[in-house]
């Protein structure tokens, strides 16, 4: 079987999967009361379930595995099997402490802890950084004393960028989803098959879920999906792209996440200088402000989307993908007509 029907696989049964459970995941948290009260900070106006993470979780993992079985991991060399074990349970320890958090409340404090300590065991077993290629310089082996604390701040900080831009319906889903897809097309071209299966497995879940998740929502993913995501495009990274001797390696997973990263960033920085703590909830996102311009909902999810296309094909033009330079013009004009529109549309309403 060619190596890349098994991706293809991994993506169309994670879809399959995630169509056939949300439905169910909905019904459950329907009758067992976990749902998302309206509040000040929250957009929604009737109570959601907010257990819609379960599903993606269950693709994913199902899809994997289905590959498994089919020999996909088998052309593998050992070290990466190993590699997408652990970003999947490492992925399942993020999606229970967002689950615990979702169904009991957990402090902020207590899930940096956690999502902490499990990172660092997500580091023992594989999920590393531990080496850059720098422009002029060549291969830079980085000892553990720093390659640790260098994966563990990438793995906490992605699963809480991803957590902290799940603010609006769809809005989430759709940016990890088209990241996703980004880090499956450059992970093929690098020859990293083993964290494209993973990125397609989890591009085929995200975008399924928009099924139920887009503006209106039915379901929400909640702590539990979107720290899921957040690992495990951050592992996806760590196991994939930032393992090849290509100079631009370094770079294309933040240049794929730039949009959450940089919103994370701008948001911590504002607190801080305004004297706030970093984990003090607000309305100092993208989307937030989007919304307080006078977007409409849709609107301000559409025009992150596109943000997120526009710089994942600019990842793809700097790996050297072919027709890559044309997938980022492409999307340059489409970020420049979504622009105007918001433009137009926040000028009508001032």
């Amino acid at each position: 079987m060619p190596y890349h029907l098994y991706h293809l696989a991994a993506f169309t049964v994670s879809a399959l999967v995630v169509l056939a459970t949300t439905p169910v995941v909905k019904h459950v948290g329907i009758k067992s009361g976990r749902v998302d009260l309206p509040g000040k900070r929250k957009v929604h106006s009737q109570p959601m379930v907010r257990l819609g993470g379960v599903s993606i979780f269950l693709g994913s993992v199902i899809a994997l595995l289905i590959v498994w079985t089919l020999g996909g991991f088998g052309v593998l060399p050992p070290h990466k099997e190993y590699e997408i074990w652990g970003v999947t349970i490492g992925g399942l320890a993020f999606f229970l402490i967002g689950l615990t958090d979702d169904l009991f409340g957990l402090s902020p404090f207590v899930r940096l802890f956690v999502q902490t300590v499990v990172a660092g065991l997500a580091w023992k077993v594989g999920v590393q950084i531990d080496f850059i290629t720098i422009p002029f310089v060549g291969l830079v082996n980085f000892p553990d004393w720093i390659g640790f604390p260098v994966t563990v701040v990438w793995l906490v900080g992605m699963t809480n960028a991803i957590n902290w831009i799940d603010g609006l319906d769809g809005l989430a889903a759709g940016v990890s989803g088209i990241a996703a897809v980004v880090m499956l097309i450059v992970s093929l071209f690098m020859n990293q098959p083993a964290a494209a299966l993973i990125a397609a497995a989890l591009a085929g879940g995200t975008l399924a879920f928009l099924r139920y998740n887009f503006n209106p929502a039915q379901i929400f993913m909640g702590d539990g999906g979107s720290y899921y995501l957040g690992f495990t495009l951050a592992g996806v990274g760590a196991i994939g792209l930032v393992k090849t001797t290509a100079v631009t390696a370094v770079v294309l997973p933040y240049i794929i996440l730039a949009v959450p990263i940089l919103d994370m960033s701008a948001v911590i920085l504002d607190r801080l200088r305004n004297g706030k703590s970093p984990f003090a909830a607000d309305k100092r996102h993208l989307h937030h402000r989007l919304l307080a311009a006078g977007l409409s909902h849709r609107l301000t999810v559409l025009f992150i989307y596109s943000l997120t296309l526009w710089v994942g094909s600019l990842a793809l033009a700097f790996a050297g993908i072919p027709s890559g330079l044309t997938f980022a013009v492409g999307a340059t004009v489409l970020l420049t007509y979504t622009t105007w529109k918001v433009r137009e549309h926040a000028s009508r309403q001032s």
